[in-house]
């Protein structure tokens, strides 16, 4: 059988061999659904030691070459995942990295983009929405093949917290956070449901109370999680390596499955060229479609706040 006959290996790259880096590297091994992951990072000895380790755990988790590789090696990968930023320091909020992300990633996007022009890139460094907007203008690639992380981890959040408050499995709760994934984002109170029921009328069935001041400080608390988290630990990541992988197996799998990533919005609401976290159907191709929610007028301002913030960044910059 001719060699072209064979299927290729399924290769995810990794830029940023960091926390978050890591640990996705770490998750993505664990399912096996790459064959090749390869770790790119600045500091290469940090790239080669994890590569390391995660190799010795092959034997007891999923067979896979893992190496620290070079810009090259993000050729015929089918995602690019990118982690690669300044961290997050205490008491800093997710906008005041911009400036300093931006300037790294141009660094980093054109050399993903020429050497895997055909891949999909998937970006998780803060401020993600404007990060993922800049690198969508500067890759070259088409909208739908750059995509953000976005509000995938807070809505992880708001369905725990929610679930904890109504005392069922969270993956029986189905709410969104959109907008930034930051300070401006929207908890989307009006199409929250469990069982298909919406809060009040499953509180109302259930003899439960659903005390307004309750709903907003879940919502405060998930706003303000990754503050709390790294006043207590330095940095979040297992949640966001998880989201991560989420994303990349919709993708890889071809699944059309509706994830709350930070997608190019065109006409939704009336705003336009910039990137938000929206509920958007993910498969082989990245976003396949923004779904268009039915928003109350309270949750449409405030979608359009985020979007004044991140434009205001973004003009800042220069894009």
């Amino acid at each position: 059988m001719a060699t072209e006959n064979f299927h290729k290996p399924t290769k995810v790259a990794v830029v940023g061999a960091g926390f978050v880096g890591a640990t996705f590297a770490y998750a993505l091994l664990q399912s096996g659904l790459a064959s090749e992951i390869v770790l790119i990072d600045v500091n290469r000895a940090r790239a080669e030691g994890e590569a390391m380790d995660l190799n010795h755990a092959a034997p007891l988790a999923r067979p896979a070459r893992v190496w620290a590789g070079d810009y090259a090696d993000c050729a015929g990968a089918a995602v690019t995942v990118v982690t690669a930023g300044s961290n997050q320091r205490p008491g800093e909020t997710r906008l005041d990295l911009t400036a300093r992300n931006a300037e790294i990633f141009k660094s980093i996007i054109p050399e993903i983009a020429k050497h895997n022009p055909n891949g999909i890139i998937l970006i998780a460094t803060n401020p993600v929405d404007v990060l993922t907007y800049i690198a969508w203008k500067i890759s070259g690639l088409p909208h739908n093949r750059v995509i953000g992380s976005g509000t995938i981890l807070d809505t992880a959040r708001f369905r725990y917290m929610l679930s904890q408050y109504f005392q069922v499995d969270p993956r029986s709760v189905h709410a969104y956070i959109i907008g930034e994934h930051g300070d401006s984002e929207v908890p989307v109170w009006s199409l929250a449901n469990i069982a298909g029921m919406r809060l009040p009328v499953y509180c109302a069935q259930n003899e439960m109370g659903c005390v307004d001041a309750d709903l907003q400080e879940i919502f405060i608390q998930t706003r303000d999680a990754a503050y709390h988290i790294i006043e207590r630990k330095g940095a979040t990541y297992y949640a966001i390596g998880n989201g991560l992988l989420r994303i990349v197996e919709a993708i890889l799998r071809d699944q059309s499955t509706v994830l709350s990533v930070s997608s190019f919005i065109e006409n939704y609401y009336d705003l336009n060229d910039i990137y938000l976290s929206l509920p958007s159907i993910i498969d082989a191709g990245g976003v396949e479609r923004v779904l268009r929610l039915e928003l109350a007028p309270d949750e449409i301002l405030g979608v359009r706040n985020s979007a004044n913030v991140l434009k205001n960044l973004v003009r800042q910059l220069g894009y």
